[in-house]
């Protein structure tokens, strides 16, 4: 398949350099600091998963899957939105150590948005309506055609599907995790809705998505 031109997208790498440098900074100097002597700040298992959470929103926001999902195939702009959605937040969090994540959500209001939108029913309503509101064809044809407001969707999809993880992975004991059949059923609940636009695209005989119809064709090689 003949890819698109290459483009660095300069925003996706200053977004994923601050991130990862951010953490590093936090996890070298800050950990040191505020942590009793000879506690480690950070686990090797957990630096990975911190680490493979940005590298993932990179491949996710940078050349070519960008490139392709904006401009040419909706399959690659799901698959896109299944790595910011269902990859990348479970990763970010099972990386952040506890004394981390506890000092970023200590303002009060992070911590009241966290607790309110953390909740799992909250979480899951709220997860659902995003992926039903970002699958709407008026919704899917305005962010393709406008890219702040397809930067705001995903800012919006990666934030619910951070919320929706947090009952999942638990990151903090003080806001603790369902029980294991509660993740199972929880998390079957949350494949649910989406089989919803699924079954249109699968089942669908008419064009869902207009912006794909006057997109260039790219053909296999």
């Amino acid at each position: 398949m003949a890819l698109p031109p290459f483009d660095p997208h300069w925003d996706t790498v200053a977004l994923t350099v601050t991130l990862e440098g951010a953490y590093v900074w936090a996890v070298a100097r800050l950990g040191p600091r505020v942590l009793p002597d000879g506690e480690q700040a950070a686990t090797r298992r957990q630096i990975s998963a911190y680490t493979a959470g940005v590298l993932t929103l990179l491949v996710a926001a940078g050349w070519p899957i960008h490139d392709l999902a904006e401009h040419y195939l909706f399959s690659v702009h799901m698959f896109q939105h299944l790595l910011i959605s269902l990859v990348t937040p479970p990763l970010m969090l099972l990386g952040m150590p506890e004394w981390l994540l506890r000092r970023i959500v200590q303002p009060r209001v992070v911590n009241r948005i966290v607790r309110t939108f953390a909740r799992p029913f909250v979480a899951l309503v709220v997860f659902n309506a995003v992926i039903v509101v970002t699958h709407w064809p008026a919704a899917v044809n305005a962010m393709l055609t406008h890219h702040w407001l397809h930067f705001f969707g995903h800012a919006v999809l990666f934030l619910s599907a951070t919320m929706m993880w947090w009952p999942v992975v638990a990151p903090l004991p003080e806001m603790p995790a369902l029980s294991y059949p509660g993740k199972m059923v929880y998390l079957f609940l949350q494949s649910i809705v989406p089989t919803v636009p699924a079954s249109f695209l699968t089942f669908g005989r008419t064009r869902v998505y207009h912006f794909y119809t006057t997109v260039t064709r790219i053909w296999g090689m």
